[in-house]
């Protein structure tokens, strides 16, 4: 088996608390409309735009156009100037890491290990996070969707950011959360996996992932293993 010489993690849910912070930003969004003038129920609202992201991606820029199309007909620009306002402060205000995650990245990087990111994300939106989190100088190499044009499972983000990181596939280590999309890429090219249990929100109960983590910082007992082969 080669020796490890990279580790690659997704960003949303493996990262950073992604869904926590969406649902509390899109709660901010739907009070502050309806402060605004908006008549409509405060949990029915969280659930329509929610289902809306479900249907159309999680980084979809127009989701309150069609929230309040779908509940009013149309566009009210106070309620809409009112929910973009209020999502955007909690948005920011609710972005966090997961427990351990800097002294777990340090570790790694002092130990020698290049590091990298894969995120479906788009270009902007991956690196507003990144560097909002202060995690932009943490990492050699960054691949999101505008990179590649195409979401993971495909091999191209992965095979993007091995050569960023100038390994073979066979060297490195995938970290995600959601198997199907982070994992399954990655292993058709040999990489080793790591499944992010304790991001977790698709309901997986099982990921056939090389490694499940309840803990991001349970990675440093693991690339020690490697060390020890």
């Amino acid at each position: 088996m080669p020796p490890l010489k990279a580790v690659i993690f997704d960003l949303d849910n493996t990262l950073t608390d992604f869904m926590r912070m969406k649902h509390k930003a899109v709660r901010s969004a739907v009070e502050a409309m309806v402060e605004a003038g908006l008549d409509y129920n405060v949990e029915q609202g969280l659930s329509a735009i929610l289902a809306i992201y479900d249907e159309k991606g999680y980084e979809y820029q127009e989701v309150f156009n069609d929230f309040l199309t779908q509940v009013t007909g149309s566009v009210n620009y106070k309620y809409l100037a009112a929910g973009i306002v209020a999502y955007r402060r909690a948005r920011d205000s609710s972005l966090v890491l997961y427990p351990h995650v800097n002294v777990t990245l340090m570790t790694l990087a002092k130990e020698g290990y290049r590091l990298g990111v894969v995120s479906d994300a788009p270009s902007r939106e991956a690196w507003m996070r990144l560097c909002y989190l202060n995690l932009h100088h943490m990492f050699d190499a960054v691949v999101t969707f505008d990179d590649t044009g195409v979401h993971k499972p495909a091999p191209e983000p992965f095979q993007a950011i091995c050569k960023l990181l100038e390994v073979e596939p066979e060297e490195a280590l995938m970290v995600g959360d959601w198997p199907e999309r982070d994992l399954k890429g990655a292993e058709r090219l040999g990489m080793r996996t790591a499944f992010a249990r304790y991001g977790n929100s698709h309901g997986v109960t099982s990921s056939d992932a090389d490694y499940t983590l309840d803990n991001i910082d349970a990675l440093i007992n693991i690339v020690h293993e490697f060390k020890q082969q």
